[in-house]
Formats: structure tokens, C-alpha cells, sequence
């Protein structure tokens, strides 16, 4: 019968046995609230990269305990014959498997990543909002930097349930987009040969790639985006700060008015297009 397949699991418990597993459980918490406590404090006594290694054995040290701990108690409680191992190694099998299905996913979604080559070290990419340069593809992540320098680890497995945006997509060229509002009350050809000679001007400019001003009129105003390549795509920021600051001064030296947004308006002063 089932039940007594489960009960030839088990030994007979008794109160030396658990006054073992007790102390053993008591022990093992003891060492990780130590761990917790000491290797802070020595970290913040050494530098560097000696400060690091210190603090990541936290975590480490914890997962160390707590196998040494379920290595020591399990025999206490479960008999340690071929059948019972099996078993055992079977059910932990089925769990971990359910547990890492999200990591089997992102593996997966790596392969077809190394194959399809959504993105690439170099690329700027956009995922769920967050956007930054690729550093590095591993097989289960892909390492992206932030503008802010900010270090994103982003699972392959968003191929398969969102949209990734791909800026330059394994090339040189990234197309930046500056928005500037104004009021409708003006000439539109001169504004655009302002913007467009703000834009040649830039330091930043990559020449071999055309400089485009374009307009669309709305009910506040007249709405113009310079769409423009920097030199390297690292400069893209630093490119459109200069066209945004160099572009306000030039207007402001026009006979026109910049225009009121309206609260609702969700679009910001600039954007990026990829």
C-alpha cells in the first residue's frame, strides 16, 4: 500500500533525534545571523574589490549552512537506503524543476536570441522602459547600462512576452529626436532653417547622415522634432542636450513664442526615437 511505502521512508523518531535536529537548526541560525553580522563588519574594514568579494560571500555563506544543515537532519528522519534516495532525488527533482521553469524559459530564450540576434554588445535597446546600452549577452540574461551608468540584468525570457526596442540594432548610426513646441503664430520655413542649421552646427553631428526637421500642427501650437544622428551612439545624449540648449537660444532670438502645453500632453521636451 501508498502509506506504507511513506511510512518505510521515515525512522522511528525519537526524542534523541529530535533534540539532535533541534540543535542543529538552532546552530545553522546561529552561523547565518553571525555571517550576517561579521562579514559586514569586516568588509567595511577592508577597500576596494576585497570590500566586494567579502560582502558577496553573505549570501553564499547562507546557502552553505543551510545545505550542510538539510544534509545533517534528512538522515536523522529518512532511511538512508537506494529505494528511499531515489525517491527522494525524484520529488526534489520535480520541485526544483517547477521552481526553475522561468530560468529554463530564459535559457531557451537565450538560444533563439543567439540565433536571431535581437540585440547585440553595442546595441541601445529599450525593455519594459528601461533603456541602455548592451555590455554583455549571457545565456540567461542580457546586461544592459543605463544612462545613469546603472547596471540592468534583463532575462532573455521578455522575448517571448514583450517588445524589445532596438535603436541601432548592431549598427553605428542611432537617430536621435529633439522636440521643440511653439506657438502657431509664426514662419514655419524660417523656424525649420534655424532648426536644421542648429542641428549641422552641432559638434556632435554625423555628417554622412541626413538632418531632417519635421512639423505637425496641433491645437496649442506647432509641434517640431529635429531627427539627426550623433557621431557614435554613446554621444546621444550629450548630442541632443546640445541641439535642446543650442535650439532654445536660437528661437529666443526669433520673433516667436514657445507654447503652453496642456496638463495632458504626455509627450516630454525630448525624446529619443529609435
Amino acid at each position: 500500500m501508498d502509506t506504507e511505502r511513506v511510512a518505510r521512508l521515515f525512522r522511528d523518531i525519537t526524542t534523541q533525534t529530535l533534540i539532535e535536529a533541534l540543535m542543529v537548526v538552532v546552530a545553522a541560525i546561529m552561523l547565518v545571523w553571525l555571517s550576517q553580522k561579521l562579514l559586514p563588519w569586516l568588509a567595511e574594514r577592508l577597500h576596494s574589490n576585497r570590500r566586494l568579494f567579502v560582502l558577496a560571500l553573505i549570501p553564499t555563506t547562507r546557502i552553505l549552512v543551510i545545505l550542510v544543515a538539510l544534509i545533517w537532519i534528512v538522515p536523522l528522519f529518512i532511511e538512508p537506503s537506494v529505494q528511499n534516495t531515489l525517491a527522494i532525488l525524484g520529488a526534489a527533482g520535480l520541485a526544483i524543476g517547477f521552481a526553475l521553469k522561468d530560468y529554463v524559459s530564459s535559457l531557451l530564450a537565450g538560444i533563439v536570441a543567439a540565433y536571431e540576434l535581437p540585440y547585440r554588445p553595442g546595441d541601445w535597446i529599450e525593455v519594459e522602459g528601461c533603456y541602455g546600452e548592451v555590455r554583455h549577452v549571457g545565456m540567461r540574461v542580457v546586461e544592459i547600462v543605463t544612462a545613469d551608468d546603472t547596471v540592468v540584468f534583463v532575462p532573455h525570457q521578455k522575448l517571448w512576452t514583450g517588445l524589445i526596442r532596438n535603436a541601432n540594432n548592431g549598427g553605428a548610426s542611432l537617430m536621435c529626436v529633439v522636440s521643440f513646441y511653439l506657438a502657431p503664430d509664426h514662419d514655419a520655413h524660417e523656424v525649420r532653417r534655424v532648426l536644421e542649421d542648429v542641428a549641422l552646427s552641432s559638434p556632435y553631428l554625423k555628417l554622412s547622415q541626413p538632418v531632417l526637421v519635421v512639423l505637425e500642427e496641433k491645437p496649442w501650437g506647432t509641434h517640431y522634432r529635429i531627427k539627426a544622428y550623433p557621431m557614435d551612439p554613446r554621444q546621444q545624449f550629450q548630442f541632443m542636450s546640445d541641439i535642446t540648449a543650442r535650439g532654445k537660444t536660437a528661437l529666443r532670438q526669433m520673433p516667436v513664442s514657445f507654447a503652453r502645453l496642456p496638463a495632458d500632453y504626455a509627450t516630454g521636451g525630448t525624446e529619443m526615437s529609435p
